[in-house]
């Protein structure tokens, strides 16, 4: 005999092999009775996340994808100003810095220079601009060869990311609302994670179902000739593939969240995992240091104060011979001091391929080293987080890891929209001229859950609810919704 599948919820049929066997033991159908109601309350959980919270998920997939693609968009929109045609030795930064302050037009404070990396690069000579918002610095790009302004721009956060990359990190973000668009992404974090897991276990079940029929003697085939059936079949076969990225995407984007952030950062505080910086005073001097802005730097802006008027561009050439001399060769950006008994700090920049963020705090006056930060000292939980980071914004592996993301992205999309075909298809037709909504999975989850299920469930979900708000105040919505439309349902059973 042949058996096709319908369905995640379906049950595993009674084989004639299993009536001949002798009946199960008490133990045994205690625990089929917990996993059964455990996949039953996961169901419900996959199904009301799914149907509430995948709009907005379905936002941050959109808004993701053009982020994951940023990098090289900008490369194309901005190419004026970050690419240059000239060959040859490049001028001396104290030069091109000269350059840059003429060609500003007004007196601002220098407070940073980024050296071109290689040919067809440029150098940018950023100050700071009173008449800007947070993290917002005003760029002066050079030509390296011909000391010759292209032109300027306001460049965002540590990353330097020009207008158009800026505004996509923005949608992402919060949609252009502000402190109120955050919570969308926030709750697109939050719930990402959970409604994938939720999806896992289904799929784990669903095989497992698969295998026990096999071994009872059932030919098992995939039921692919409904509609619905199809859908689902490509609902979890995507939804698996594109798993591990999606659980990689949603931590990451939880630690740049508002609520769940902060929990992270005191987390990271208390376990001692915060990312290390350079320290930027001199000795002997009882300043504090300069900071450096934290990994975060790159999405939620990582402002510098700003430096006076001093002339000090002609040290620059002197930290920026040592920088290279004591093993920084990545893409640089040197800090210039904002006061005396501070000293400059050269730190190595979050680009694709450059996997690594040494730093180091050189004097100025005389070329010496002050102190020292190797990548290879951080604390692995620094490392960890920077790497995803990294992976997050498009910039660990270059174009390759920017594809991935998008694909990813479509991917999830797909699963989203397949998800909602699922339920459209679940809506009753029978009657006429009315339109119905998909039917949720069948009642009584909780009811029929084990204590030894619900109570470490109920934990954990309480302590999930607590870290990530956003998490705990929607799952006590769903919970609400479906006590209503149970007591509805139980109404209209009376009536």
């Amino acid at each position: 005999m042949t058996i096709t599948e319908s369905g995640a919820d379906a049950a595993p049929p009674i084989s004639p092999a299993q009536n001949a066997e002798s009946p199960p033991t008490k133990e045994s159908t205690t625990k089929r009775n917990a996993a059964n109601a455990f996949q039953a309350l996961m169901l419900r959980l996959h199904f009301y996340a799914g149907v509430f919270v995948a709009p907005f998920i379905l936002i941050a997939a959109v808004t993701g994808a053009l982020y994951a693609v940023a990098p090289t968009l900008e490369s194309f929109t901005d190419s004026g100003l970050l690419h240059t045609d000239s060959t040859g030795p490049a001028t001396p930064l104290s030069q091109q810095i000269a350059a840059g302050t003429a060609a500003l037009g007004q007196e601002l404070p220098l407070i940073a220079v980024a050296p071109a990396q290689g040919a067809g690069e440029t150098t940018r000579i950023i100050f700071s601009d009173p008449t800007l918002g947070d993290s917002q610095r005003r760029a002066v790009f050079i030509d390296p060869v011909t000391a010759q302004p292209l032109g300027d721009s306001v460049v965002y956060g540590s990353a330097g990311a020009l207008p158009t990359r800026t505004w996509i990190d923005e949608l992402h973000r919060d949609l252009h609302l502000g402190d109120f668009g955050r919570y969308y992404s926030e709750i697109a974090a939050s719930w990402l994670w959970l409604i994938a897991l939720a999806g896992l276990v289904l799929w784990f079940r669903r095989v497992r179902a698969r295998r026990e029929r096999r071994s009872a003697g059932w030919l098992v085939r995939p039921d692919r000739s409904r509609p619905r059936a199809r859908t689902l079949n490509w609902h979890a076969v995507v939804g698996m593939w594109i798993l591990p990225v999606l659980l990689l995407l949603s931590v990451t984007g939880m630690t740049w969240s508002k609520y769940a952030g902060d929990h992270v950062d005191k987390l990271r505080a208390d376990m001692s995992w915060t990312t290390p910086a350079v320290s930027a005073t001199l000795p002997g001097s009882t300043g504090p240091a300069m900071p450096m802005g934290g990994e975060h730097a790159d999405h939620m802006g990582g402002g510098r104060p700003a430096a006076p008027t001093a002339n000090k561009a002609a040290l620059v050439d002197t930290v920026f011979a040592v920088a290279r001399a004591n093993g920084l060769e990545g893409p640089l950006e040197i800090s210039v001091p904002a006061a005396d008994g501070t000293a400059f700090v050269a730190k190595e920049l979050r680009r694709p391929g450059v996997l690594t963020t040494d730093s180091i705090a050189v004097n100025g006056s005389t070329g010496v080293v002050t102190d020292t930060l190797r990548y290879s000292d951080w604390p692995l939980m620094a490392k960890l987080t920077n790497w995803g980071i990294q992976f997050h914004m498009g910039l660990m592996f270059g174009l390759l890891n920017q594809l991935l993301l998008l694909a990813i992205m479509v991917g999830l999309l797909t699963v989203v929209v397949r998800g909602y075909l699922m339920w459209w298809r679940r809506r009753p037709t029978k009657e006429a001229g009315k339109v119905a909504l998909g039917r949720a999975p069948r009642r009584g989850a909780l009811r029929q859950t084990p204590l030894v299920v619900l109570v470490p469930f109920a934990a954990v979900a309480a302590v999930v609810g607590w870290f990530a708000p956003m998490i705990g105040i929607p799952l006590l919505g769903f919970l609400f919704v479906d006590v209503l439309v149970g007591l509805a349902a139980r109404r209209r059973v009376t009536a």
